[in-house]
């Protein structure tokens, strides 16, 4: 198929549209919302401007739970090492006030502390130095809540107890003293979690070892790498252990699983599927970023899944919940948004990485893909992919505009880019150094796609990303001139809040035995394009591989009468400087003089004055390479054309 350029355009191919497939993600995000809703009645909302502040960085926590799986409570011990950045004579931490803070210690002393809502304040005997490592232990216990999407929960499988925790968005001080905040990654964390026999213990990090005493096992977890207080977690049941090998350059990173047994096949399947999903990321994006450690799953009683940081806890083993998942270890673990209004990073991304692995894995189902998300993103003409209201849980994890068009709005990059430079620009992202394993805004991926591109991204984050809906786009077209084809396109928007979406658009022509895609640099509704073929298009298809957000589009053909055709004779030709245009026109108008070159670009244009009878006219070719071009004269009243050849 050939391409054709225009302005500043790019190609696309054509594609088949399949009949649609089950999509998981929909089922995550929507059973967030569900389980939020039902369990957050009565409940209050969680700003973050009501987190405890952020006077201090959290080096390292020790933490020592007690649970049982067939009882909702928790008996903690949790040992924080802190370093203040500033003079402080107290310090605050999330923590429920449903638990009970039996005691605080500090350099043996019991510490005076006080519990204003959700945020308990302890007050030093002196006031600790700046920049000077200290530590305190926190002693609680207590049936937590289990808001936001499970925060601590207990339930059977097959009839059979299991605990598991899910802290993401605010959940995490339900059960444990923490800093919840995004603004503080813990840097590293030991976990020991005590439990009555016959069970095992999942958790983040690298297994330690598991110890019985008395009936009770404590299993230790250990992880060295910085990370979000929403994404530690435990998951204690009957669990089969499994491992499977996911080898990459030379070196192979172990997949650790914790299942259910009567779960064992399917996740033998699914896991033995994931691993190339894991080999593609490693090749995109980098080196699996908790190489050092593993990767794994852990199996939970909540539908969709979680992307606990090394470990996922997952309610079954489907293809796209597992690339999901996986993929965020990069974007959301790795690098995890600096505020909830930027939750695209780690779900936007996710969405459209398992996206990538039908695009480049199972290619027979990336047309699908690609029409639920823009169906998805697309359903209600409003919303933003920035979240304007974080303190509402479902508005955080709206499957329309945090998943699918945050996804959308990545595909479009890769339109407008190309796939090296969109690659590049997210490798570098993923990987700055300045940004691993820390918190990250939409001005830092901006910065780095930009930086790549050459390009200023100003107005289409504030189209795609602040701003609301999605465009639609009338496209007219017609033959206007031999093969020159002639396209009007319009759009219109879905919400005030944008006047007009600026994006490369592509169109196919085809006759039915040829074809080529044209990429049209729209930048104003009502824009007129013009192109000449080498054939007579028949059918005109807007944007047929699915780059745009956008939705209720129409094509119209339109036949308009030809202008009569004048003969006209060029000599010399081939010419080398000059040549001379003959002909005899009816009347006296002005005619317009186009040259085209032999890929159909515009590469030429002027003006003639045209007199009534006998016309001779000399031409300048000017600074016209070598080669074919096709001449066009038209005027008000006539057209014609001629092929010069330039030496």
């Amino acid at each position: 198929m050939k391409k054709i350029w225009l302005s500043t355009l790019f190609s696309l191919w054509a594609i088949m549209l399949f009949a649609q497939i089950t999509d998981p993600l929909d089922d995550i995000a929507e059973s967030e919302k569900a389980v939020w809703i039902r369990q957050h009645q009565a409940a209050r909302d969680r700003d973050l401007q009501n987190s405890a502040d952020n006077r201090s960085d959290i080096h390292y926590c020790r933490m020592n739970w007690t649970v049982d799986p067939a009882i909702k409570y928790i008996q903690g011990e949790v040992m924080t090492v802190f370093e203040p950045s500033e003079m402080v004579g107290s310090l605050e931490f999330d923590f429920s006030q449903v638990l009970t803070m039996d005691s605080i210690l500090f350099h043996g002393q019991n510490l005076v502390f006080t519990q204003n809502g959700d945020v308990i304040s302890v007050q030093f005997p002196a006031p600790l130095p700046a920049f000077l490592t200290d530590s305190l232990t926190f002693y609680y216990q207590g049936e937590p809540d289990s808001t936001g999407f499970g925060s601590f929960r207990v339930d059977t499988h097959a009839d059979v107890p299991v605990l598991w925790t899910l802290s993401e968005p605010y959940g995490a001080m339900e059960w444990w003293p923490c800093k919840q905040a995004l603004n503080d990654k813990i840097d590293s964390v030991d976990i020991f979690i005590t439990h009555p026999s016959g069970y095992r213990a999942a958790s983040i990090g690298l297994l330690q070892s598991e110890t019985t005493a008395n009936g009770w096992i404590t299993a230790h977890w250990r992880h060295r790498y910085p990370v979000a207080a929403y994404l530690v977690a435990i998951g204690v049941t009957n669990y089969t252990v499994f491992t499977a090998p996911a080898p990459f350059g030379g070196d192979t990173t172990p997949i650790l699983n914790y299942v259910y047994p009567e779960s064992l096949a399917d996740a033998q399947i699914g896991v033995d599927e994931n691993v190339e999903v894991f080999q593609m990321f490693n090749q995109l994006f980098g080196q699996y970023p908790f190489h050092a450690e593993k990767y794994g799953h852990a199996q939970f009683s909540r539908s969709g899944g979680m992307e606990h940081q090394t470990m996922s806890f997952v309610s079954s083993f489907g293809y796209e919940l597992l690339a999901h998942e996986l993929a965020h270890q990069w974007f959301g673990d790795k690098i995890t948004c600096a505020s909830w209004e930027d939750i695209w990073l780690n779900e936007g991304f996710a969405s459209y990485l398992t996206g990538l692995c039908y695009n480049f894995l199972r290619p027979q189902y990336w047309e699908i893909y690609k029409k639920d998300r823009i169906d998805k993103a697309t359903l209600i003409p409003d919303g933003s992919v920035w979240v304007d209201d974080t303190t509402s849980v479902e508005r955080v994890f709206n499957s329309r505009l945090s998943y699918a068009k945050g996804a959308m709005l990545l595909h479009m990059l890769r339109w407008k880019f190309g796939d090296p430079v969109f690659f590049t620009g997210v490798h570098n992202y993923v990987n700055d150094p300045a940004l691993e394993y820390g918190y990250v805004k939409t001005s830092d991926f901006k910065t780095h796609m930009e930086s790549v591109s050459g390009a200023n991204l100003d107005e289409f984050f504030a189209d795609w990303f602040y701003g609301k809906g999605f465009p639609s786009y009338q496209t007219s077209w017609s033959v206007i001139l031999g093969n020159e084809v002639k396209i009007t396109l319009q759009q219109t928007t879905s919400d005030p809040s944008v006047s007009f979406f600026e994006m490369p658009v592509a169109v196919k022509m085809s006759d039915g035995v040829q074809d080529t895609v044209l990429v049209l640099d729209h930048t104003f509704s009502g824009q007129v394009f013009t192109v000449a073929l080498d054939f007579s298009p028949d059918s005109l298809v807007f944007d047929p591989e699915l780059w745009l957000i956008s939705r209720d589009n129409t094509v119209v053909s339109i036949i308009e009468d030809p202008l009569p055709a004048l003969d006209i004779d060029l000599a010399p030709n081939p010419a080398s400087s000059f040549f001379t245009i003959r002909l005899n026109a009816p009347n006296n108008e002005p005619a317009k003089m186009t040259f085209w070159a032999s890929d159909g670009k515009l590469v030429k244009q002027g003006q003639l004055d045209i007199i009534s009878g006998s016309n001779t006219i000399p031409v300048e070719i000017g600074e016209l390479p070598a080669g074919r071009y096709l001449l066009r004269l038209e005027s008000k009243s006539w057209q014609a054309e001629r092929a010069v050849v330039v030496k």
